[in-house]
């Protein structure tokens, strides 16, 4: 048995880059920043690292990212890791790791008004929705995986 799953809850570096394949799929990407804590046991002194992760959300999810997510939201992300790598002009191999989103849910307002969404509850689940009494946007449509991008049509 195999599992590629990612969860992740941090907040959002930039507002998401929104593109339109070929083949008309929308396509969002965006970077979280998730903060570790601790203190140094030598001198004591409280240290913290971010460490930055890239997310692609497909279709739907493209689509509410484009409305929802701004720069500085807290946002959830489930999805799975994926590594894709191309030759840039100097003919090098580059990679890029990423989470292929299948699940956001938005996070609440923080007070400098970045976000549009006003509880963390909203949930955009592409697989069974959750019965909760909270509005909640979800898409169920699948991610054509088997198409092939261009790397230099995608401008992040």
């Amino acid at each position: 048995m195999n599992v590629n799953k990612a969860i992740i809850l941090g907040n959002v570096t930039a507002d998401p880059e929104i593109k339109t394949t070929p083949k008309g799929q929308n396509v969002a990407s965006f970077s979280i920043a998730t903060n570790q804590y601790w203190t140094d046991k030598k001198t004591g002194d409280k240290k913290q690292k971010a460490e930055f992760h890239n997310v692609v959300a497909w279709n739907k999810l493209a689509e509410i990212a484009e409305k929802y997510i701004n720069k500085g939201s807290l946002i959830y992300i489930e999805g799975r890791l994926q590594t894709r790598n191309w030759e840039d002009n100097q003919g090098n191999t580059k990679y890029r790791t990423e989470i292929i989103a299948n699940r956001i849910q938005l996070g609440p307002k923080n007070s400098s008004g970045s976000g549009n969404n006003s509880n963390f509850g909203k949930n955009t689940n592409r697989s069974k929705p959750q019965n909760n009494s909270q509005d909640e946007s979800s898409s169920n449509q699948d991610n054509d995986e088997s198409e092939e991008i261009n790397v230099e049509d995608i401008p992040f």
